[in-house]
């Protein structure tokens, strides 16, 4: 077990560190809930600090420093108190749980093997193996990772950089860490709203939609449960963080949930103490949401399309707040000042790196969802927001009447959620709960009408558009309707009179129940491995590759190979993703998309096939490459009729039915 235990303690380690670093900064602003806020302001800082060390060729290691620095200052004036440490240690838990719960899942089914897991572990091998910025793009020798939001991997690969953790291994501690930091923030923000019920937030993160529930109902078999629940809707995604978690991709959409619970927290605390803040203390909590802000197109581009309108809401409910309107009020209208620009400047260079195709216009929705499956996906946040109009609906109900023109012009999912949103904007309580859910249901009304162009093809048009909204959609829907659902326990006097022993028990039982969940149901998907090593299965299904791939990641060096190009999601690119080590083109349909015609995809396979098989072209081609490694295995001979001038070659590994040979320069 000592190869699962030490990289675990290791990486808790580092992450301990970062949290120490970053709470005495924040105890002043902050107060009971700065030990919670440093959880994900510590790691968002050190990405910062890291990826600026990269840009600058500075090794990672040193972003670690200050937060040293300042554990040794707090450390010398008295700060980590005995009573402090134990007061933090709720929030200790509240990462620690969550992450121990995604650990044993990934545990279970480690394997990077199906879906987008080549991708991620592709990234994030590049960083780990040459942490410079921008990243090398180990699909596109010669070309870099400015055409992706690559923030997250970087991320992730500092963090395994600095705690000492193989790639293979890193990968399986991403997802735990962001359910980790995640859950810390949604249950911070359910005490700034709830006085009772306080972890009613987090559930966001752990409930299936309806569609999923539909299917357990209906006797699906479990494997299908989760597939189908996230395509509910016909031609498009639609997950939902338990799903995603689960499925264990670390992909964009993913790690930047702790971003997206991260801001939504720094936005309502502002909102409801900003009265009470000193200029310092408002200055700290407009820098941490212009970290958070600005990180945003790093990790996952499409958040910051959601994010940035609801910072400026929350700007504007602020100043309407606490100030007079006035343009003299500077201390009112600091957040909307402040927190857009500073956002952009955080992160600049990574806007200026960018070259990607990106979106092609907006276009209008010719097919929009139909009722039902829309319900299917968000039935239970608009069940909730319906019901807490429901006093409203009953004294106004002629406003019903503003859902008419929606069907009328054929889109009768979008109605259904104008139903609560008109009620919401009309009684303009605008607060927290009311505010959340407004933003949420404009953002799937949104998306029933428009859609971003990319290259996704004609039947499958919106389907980024739907993906990639409505996880935001969720977050904001489902914590508008979890501060709704406190509200009404705490109103009927639920669990008021219950015995405090029960009190102390009941949450220890939830704990526990969730912990063995992961080993009470199968979520191994024919994957499962019991390690932490997501690159372990290959000694079994593929060792000669396992024992190649295991002597290229040690082999010391700048490095271009050269491996078979066999399509998308399929066993082919495993060399240059398990490396990390780019190769002249990897999985050809993801190059297209983020590269578009510039990227030549097509010259660069049948450059591949001319490598492999004709003699006389070999060399040269693979120069042009800047190439120095050719690989051998099966895939390259089940792909093409190999045929190489290995005179004019140098075998340096030659087992179990792979060669590997080094292009003379």
């Amino acid at each position: 077990m000592g190869e699962v235990i030490l990289p675990v303690l290791s990486w808790l380690a580092v992450i301990k560190v970062l949290h120490l670093g970053a709470w005495p900064v924040l105890d002043r602003t902050l107060g009971s809930l700065a030990a919670a806020a440093a959880y994900p302001a510590s790691i968002l800082v050190f990405t910062l600090f890291s990826w600026y060390g990269g840009l600058f060729g500075l090794p990672v290691w040193l972003a670690l420093l200050p937060f040293v620095g300042v554990i040794a200052y707090a450390g010398s004036q008295g700060f980590y108190t005995k009573g402090r440490l134990r007061s933090a240690l709720r929030w200790d838990l509240a990462f620690l749980i969550p992450f121990l719960f995604m650990l044993e899942v990934r545990w279970i089914n480690p394997t990077i093997s199906y879906a987008e897991k080549f991708m991620d572990h592709a990234f994030l091998a590049s960083i780990m193996r040459h942490p410079t910025v921008p990243p090398l793009d180990p699909w596109y020798a010669g070309g870099t990772l400015d055409v992706y939001y690559y923030v997250g991997y970087w991320m992730s690969g500092a963090l395994g950089l600095v705690a000492g953790v193989p790639s293979t291994v890193t990968f399986n501690l991403v997802l735990p860490t962001v359910l980790g930091l995640a859950t810390v923030s949604l249950y911070a923000l359910g005490h700034l709203l709830l006085d009772r019920y306080r972890w009613l937030p987090v559930l966001v993160l752990f409930i299936p939609n309806p569609s999923a529930v539909y299917l357990i109902l209906s006797g699906a078999p479990w494997s299908e449960i989760l597939w189908d629940s996230t395509r509910t809707i016909a031609n498009t995604i639609n997950e939902y963080p338990l799903f995603s978690m689960l499925w264990g991709d670390v992909h964009p959409h993913v790690m930047g949930l702790f971003n997206q619970a991260f801001l939504l927290f720094l936005l309502v605390f502002a909102y409801m103490r900003w009265g009470t803040l000193s200029m310092r203390g408002r200055a700290v909590l407009c820098g941490l949401s212009a970290l958070s802000l600005g990180s945003m197109p790093g990790f996952n581009s499409w958040d910051v399309l959601v994010y940035a309108p609801v910072t400026l809401v929350f700007g504007f409910l602020i100043w309407r707040r606490y100030g007079s309107f006035s343009l003299d009020d500077r201390r009112s209208w600091m957040v909307l000042a402040v927190v857009p620009p500073l956002a952009v400047a955080t992160y600049l260079p990574f806007y200026l790196h960018l070259n990607s195709p990106g979106i092609g216009g907006i276009g209008i929705v010719p097919a929009p969802s139909a009722p039902v499956e829309f319900l299917l996906v968000h039935g239970f946040f608009l069940a909730v927001l319906i019901a807490a109009c429901a006093a409203d609906i009953w004294r106004r109900p002629y406003l019903l009447l503003a859902a008419v023109p929606f069907v009328l012009v054929g889109y009768p999912a979008a109605a259904i959620a104008v139903v609560p949103l008109v009620y919401l904007v009309v009684r303009r309580r605008f607060s927290v709960a009311d505010t959340l859910a407004i933003l949420g249901l404009l953002v799937i009304i949104a998306t029933e009408f428009l859609y971003l162009k990319d290259n996704m093809g004609e039947t499958y048009f919106r389907m980024n558009t739907v993906f990639k909204f409505y996880l935001p959609a969720w977050i904001l829907m489902g914590t508008a309707s979890s501060i709704v659902v406190g509200d009404w326990l705490r109103s009927a006097g639920v669990g008021r009179h219950l015995p405090a022993r029960a009190g102390r028990v009941f949450p220890v039982l939830v704990i526990v129940a969730l912990l063995i969940t992961p080993f009470a149901i199968n979520i191994d998907f024919g994957y499962g491995s019991r390690t932490l090593d997501g690159a372990a299965y290959l000694q079994a299904s593929h060792p000669g590759d396992a024992a190649a791939i295991a002597f290229l990641r040690d082999l010391p060096g700048d490095h271009i190979i050269i491996e078979a190009e066999g399509g998308d999601y399929t066993y082919y690119s495993r060399v240059s993703s398990f490396t990390g080590i780019p190769t002249i083109i990897g999985m050809p349909f993801h190059e297209y998309m983020w590269r578009g015609e510039e990227g030549r995809v097509g010259k660069r396979m049948a450059d591949v096939r001319a490598i492999y098989e004709q003699p006389s072209l070999a060399i040269d081609l693979a120069r042009a490459y800047n190439a120095t490694l050719l690989y051998v295995g099966a895939a390259e001979r089940d792909r093409y009729a190999v045929s190489l001038p290995t005179e004019a070659l140098e075998l340096i590994y030659d087992a179990e039915g792979v060669q590997i040979y080094q292009i003379p320069a």
